[in-house]
């Protein structure tokens, strides 16, 4: 009998590849892309990263008593995430970027929309389905964040200050995702499990459009 990571792995396989084949992911990870397009692509991380720890926090206050053991995860996702958006900053700030400008901009309508829907599925619905969201922006940066940042930094000729946010997350959710693989197999609820699968699916969709709206050179 299969483990529910490794369903839930199977159930979000059409989603995670269709995302995957997505023009700017594909071009990044050649290196093809300009300085535009890469601090637009900070631009945007910064706008849904800034609210990693307020989405865990909101999730953890919802989850219920008899799911402490998950509340507990969350306080320990907290911590390890708290301050990655001044990382983007910086970056942006060593790409040439007046990252000040962006602090308290407005990101582009797909990211919104993106984060929005997070704050949904936990204020309106399963709070548990958030972890649908932790999957997809981990696992992404597992199979991108390292090696994109490697080809972009060689094709762009900037310095490895401009890179601490790809950089670091490709190898941190390596970790993050054994943590999260253990997680979501204590989760025992058919409903949890189905909210799972269906906020990363969504999310699959969702963060894909943040990356189609990125500018194409």
């Amino acid at each position: 009998m299969s483990s529910f990571f490794e369903h839930l792995q199977a159930e979000t396989q059409s989603s995670r590849e269709s995302f995957l084949g997505i023009e700017q992911l594909a071009r990044g990870a050649r290196g093809e892309i300009s300085l535009e397009s890469y601090v637009a692509f900070l631009v945007q991380a910064y706008h849904h990263v800034k609210h990693t720890v307020p989405l865990l926090m909101a999730c953890g206050s919802r989850i219920p008593m008899e799911k402490e053991w998950l509340r507990e995860a969350v306080a320990e996702y907290i911590e390890e995430e708290t301050g990655h958006q001044e990382w983007i900053l910086n970056d942006i700030k060593a790409c040439g970027g007046d990252p000040e400008i962006h602090r308290y901009g407005q990101p582009n309508p797909e990211t919104e929309l993106m984060v929005s829907y997070a704050y949904d599925t936990i204020n309106r619905g399963n709070p548990v389905g958030f972890f649908g969201m932790v999957l997809v922006l981990e696992g992404t940066s597992i199979q991108l964040a390292t090696n994109a940042a490697q080809t972009i930094q060689h094709s762009l000729d900037l310095p490895e200050a401009a890179f601490s946010y790809l950089s670091s997350h490709g190898s941190l959710d390596i970790e993050h995702m054994k943590f999260y693989e253990s997680l979501v197999n204590r989760l025992d609820d058919e409903h949890d499990q189905e909210a799972v699968i269906h906020v990363a699916n969504m999310m699959y969709r969702l963060y894909g459009d943040v990356f189609r709206s990125l500018p194409l050179d």
